[in-house]
C-alpha cells in the first residue's frame, strides 16, 4: 500500500507544461486504483488550476512557477497547486460561476467551479501580492476494496 505517498515538482507557469502536470499527477493516483472516471475528474480539476496559474497568476512578461504537491494517504489524493503570482482580492467572488477577471480573452470564469465539481473538496487561500494555493481532495471510491 502506499499510505504516505508523495511528490513535489516545481515547474515554469506555462501553457505547454500544463499536460505534464495533468498526466503527471494522474500517474501518481493510478496506485490508489481510481476508476477510469475519477482519474479523468481528477486530470480536468488540475487542469483547471494549472490553466488559472497560468492565465491569472503572471503577467506574460514575468511568468513564475508553479509548485505542485501531491500525498496519497488510504483512498484519497490530495493535491496542492502553488503560485507566487499576483494573488486573488476576493476569493469568494473569484469562485463563483461564470466569474472571470480576463472577459476580453474569452475566459469562462468555469475553474473553480469545475474544480468543485470534480474533487470531493475545494479549498482556496489567496494574499494579494503572494500568490494562490488550491489544495484539492478525491477520495477514491468505486475501485475500493
Amino acid at each position: 500500500m502506499n499510505n504516505g505517498n508523495y511528490f513535489e515538482m516545481k515547474i515554469k507557469a506555462e501553457t505547454c507544461n500544463e499536460s505534464f502536470i495533468r498526466s503527471t499527477v494522474a500517474a501518481f493516483c493510478v496506485a490508489l486504483d481510481p476508476t477510469l472516471e475519477e482519474l479523468n475528474d481528477v486530470k480536468t480539476a488540475v487542469s483547471e488550476a494549472i490553466t488559472n496559474c497560468v492565465v491569472h497568476a503572471y503577467s506574460r512578461e514575468n511568468s513564475g512557477e508553479i509548485t505542485v504537491k501531491v500525498s496519497l494517504s488510504g483512498k484519497t489524493a490530495i493535491i496542492e497547486i502553488r503560485d507566487s503570482g499576483c494573488g486573488i482580492s476576493d476569493v469568494e467572488t473569484a469562485m463563483k460561476p461564470f466569474y472571470t477577471t480576463k472577459p476580453e480573452e474569452e475566459r469562462s470564469g468555469m475553474g473553480f467551479t469545475l474544480m468543485q465539481t470534480f474533487m470531493d473538496g475545494v479549498t482556496v487561500k489567496s494574499e494579494v501580492g503572494r500568490g494562490t494555493t488550491v489544495v484539492m481532495e478525491k477520495t477514491f471510491v468505486k475501485n475500493a476494496k
